[in-house]
């Protein structure tokens, strides 16, 4: 089995990697198309800025291989800004994403401190096997400036408050994405990557 974690110079790489050993799984860690291409699954990870991580993809030309795997079906797992990127434009840089999901990416509210850093709860949406075995409100760990506002409701499992509401999991097809990092939420996240290897691959 091949699972492949994206590397877009985005950071926390090794942590992920971790994670995935700890579960026992031996991932392929990788920027070129010619691997990613013969991935079972893959991993985005998530750290930066979208219009950072945006101009990397490019930079790499995985950006169509990316979207290419996604839409041919193989399970992808995003994380953070990792589900950012999938959605039609961000606010930070005024920049367009994948538009592989609608709906956009603003930045947190100013009434509260940003970036929300640290845990917070996530109320699960409705059942999914990403949260399988994981209690609802079960609490996670968050780093972010900016939050993803799906067009559509329908396919938010998650959802989390901080100043607001706003949607913490996403899921479409074999696409899941979580605004948290699971790779630093202990046990619980270990669970997520857990469900992700043994219940869509």
């Amino acid at each position: 089995m091949k699972i492949h974690i994206v590397d877009y110079d985005s950071g926390n790489l090794e942590s992920i990697r971790n994670a995935l050993k700890k579960v026992g799984c031996e991932p392929v860690t990788t920027n070129k198309a010619s691997e990613l291409i013969n991935a079972n699954a893959v991993i985005f990870p998530g750290q930066g800025s979208f219009p950072s991580a945006m101009d990397k993809l490019s930079q790499f030309d995985i950006t169509k291989t990316l979207i290419g795997l996604i839409k041919n079906g193989v399970p992808f797992l995003g994380i953070c800004l990792g589900l950012q990127l999938m959605f039609e434009s961000s606010e930070e840089g005024n920049i367009e994403g994948l538009n592989l999901l609608k709906g956009t990416v603003p930045k947190i509210s100013d009434s509260v401190k940003v970036p929300h850093i640290g845990w917070n709860s996530v109320k699960f949406g409705k059942s999914h096997k990403i949260f399988e075995g994981i209690p609802d409100d079960s609490y996670f760990y968050f780093l972010h400036s900016y939050y993803v506002n799906p067009l559509s409701s329908e396919n938010i499992i998650g959802s989390t408050n901080y100043g607001n509401d706003f949607c913490s999991a996403y899921e479409s097809g074999n696409y899941v994405g979580v605004q948290f990092h699971p790779e630093k939420s202990g046990d619980l996240g270990l669970k997520i990557f857990d469900n992700f290897i043994n219940k869509f691959i």
